[in-house]
């Protein structure tokens, strides 16, 4: 029993951090009452999969992004064909924070529509050099910060719930810029799901399935949150 349970622990420690999170040194200097959710953009760098084994690769242009946090290294197998991140999937991934930091106690996180207007409003200032539309946003809002995102990765599973290939594969990373342009928070998550004997913790938490990219995104929204530091959890 001893040498399965090490091998467990062998098998779980294989899958690696699918969220990572990190808070700035100048965060205490902040009082953060209101945040601004702007929409979520999604990757428009072509994405390579490769079509023999059915891998998928985090995209190149995620180290190109303008997020602090870099997507885990491409450890798959060579890579052959392009596919695209949904347009949609930024309004999903925005819909999932939404849900989840409206009835967030302690902080008021106004609506990714709010910011939307402000950045479709013609009187809307254009951002100076080097200027993040978080800043733009914030300060038209009057709020102490923006929360903005970029989806890397949004790829469905081909096949269903007991047998995918490829399975589902998102990537998307989050930060929080203050009015001032200081960067206070950033966050990531990457994860393709992998069969049990590659991620087994993982695959028991999904009931054994292979789940959607929509089942992932939920998955990186909730656990991207625990180490959310604005607020506390409210009920749903």
């Amino acid at each position: 029993m001893a040498l399965v349970g090490l091998a467990v622990l062998a098998v779980a420690g294989c899958s690696g951090s699918k969220v990572t999170t990190k808070a700035s040194a100048e965060l205490p200097r902040y009082q953060i009452r209101t945040i601004a959710l702007v929409p979520f953009t999604t990757l428009a760098t072509p994405q390579l999969r490769d079509t023999v084994g059915q891998t998928f690769s985090v995209p190149p242009g995620a180290r190109r992004s303008d997020m602090a946090i870099a997507v885990p290294p491409n450890t798959e197998q060579p890579l052959r064909q392009t596919v695209t991140v949904p347009t949609g999937a930024g309004a999903t991934v925005t819909q999932l924070l939404w849900s989840r930091l409206k009835t967030r106690q302690g902080v008021i996180v106004l609506s990714p529509s709010e910011a939307a207007k402000v950045l479709a409003s013609p009187a809307t200032p254009q951002p100076s050099a080097g200027q993040s539309s978080a800043v733009t946003v914030a300060k038209q809002l009057k709020a102490d910060a923006s929360l903005i995102g970029q989806v890397l990765v949004y790829q469905e599973r081909v096949g269903g719930r007991f047998g995918a290939n490829p399975p589902a594969t998102v990537g998307f990373e989050a930060k929080v810029v203050a009015a001032d342009g200081q960067v206070l928070w950033e966050g990531n998550y990457y994860e393709k799901q992998r069969p049990m004997t590659e991620d087994f913790m993982g695959f028991i938490q999904r009931h054994g399935v292979f789940v959607t990219a929509e089942g992932l995104a939920i998955y990186g929204v909730d656990h991207m949150l625990l180490e959310f530091p604005f607020g506390t959890e409210g009920e749903r």
